[in-house]
């Protein structure tokens, strides 16, 4: 059987970097489902369509494909044969993606294509539900988390890196607006599974996220005599 990890958390706590990392080094699939809500909220948007309206939302469904692929060891999102990766990684698609995720529908909706490659690949997955909802099964389940002031600060160091003038104050509310909707919503909020590992990753670096992530990894695996 293949070996599963779940790793959820708060938006900004490192979680996709420090799996994606760690998925390189072991030889795993890294499956960042949280690019599957932002394709769906990417979609609706250029639809003029509102992401908190189920009524506009759900019909739009039936027009979307998202598929990753795996190239050269890197996930790419891909929207109806289109790659959209660099394009869905926007503060404004960001918001989109946490209001759609509210919609049951459009969690059903990926849900069957998240299992699906979890069962059939050894993945370390990383998302708000994934070892609540998705993989309640995984054999490891990770809580990733940070401060808020962490979150906004990286966040803000990213946008501006990259040339967008955006104020630190301006970043940290969005990060607690984004919390409160993922924590509050009524269909699979953000929470940490009884059985997940706590990794509060505030006074670490990147590098020692990601060891402390294989580490785990490494543990789980011996410990429970897993095949990979």
């Amino acid at each position: 059987m293949p070996v599963n990890i779940a790793i959820d958390g708060p938006a900004g706590a490192g979680k996709s970097t420090a799996a994606k990392a760690a998925a390189k080094a072991l030889g795993f699939i890294y499956v960042d489902t949280g690019a599957l809500y932002r394709s769906v909220a990417y979609y609706v948007l250029s639809k003029g369509a509102d992401c908190k309206n189920a009524a506009e939302v759900v019909p739009l469904l039936s027009e979307i494909t998202p598929e990753l692929k795996f190239i050269d060891g890197t996930q790419r999102v891909f929207l109806n044969g289109e790659d959209v990766s660099d394009r869905i990684r926007t503060p404004e698609i960001s918001m989109g993606a946490s209001a759609v995720s509210a919609i049951p529908e459009v969690r059903s909706f990926l849900f069957d294509l998240q299992r699906k490659i979890a069962a059939e690949n050894n993945v370390i997955m990383d998302g708000r539900d994934i070892g609540t909802v998705v993989l309640p099964n995984a054999d490891l389940k990770i809580f990733f988390t940070a401060s808020p002031e962490e979150r906004a600060r990286r966040r803000h160091n990213e946008l501006t890196e990259k040339g967008e003038c955006v104020t630190f104050a301006s970043v940290l509310a969005e990060v607690n607006e984004r919390d409160y909707n993922d924590s509050h919503r009524e269909i699979a909020p953000l929470k940490q599974a009884e059985d997940a590992v706590l990794c509060d990753n505030t006074d670490l670096n990147l590098e020692q996220s990601v060891e402390k992530v294989i580490s785990m990894i490494k543990e789980t695996i011996s410990r429970k005599g897993l095949d990979i």
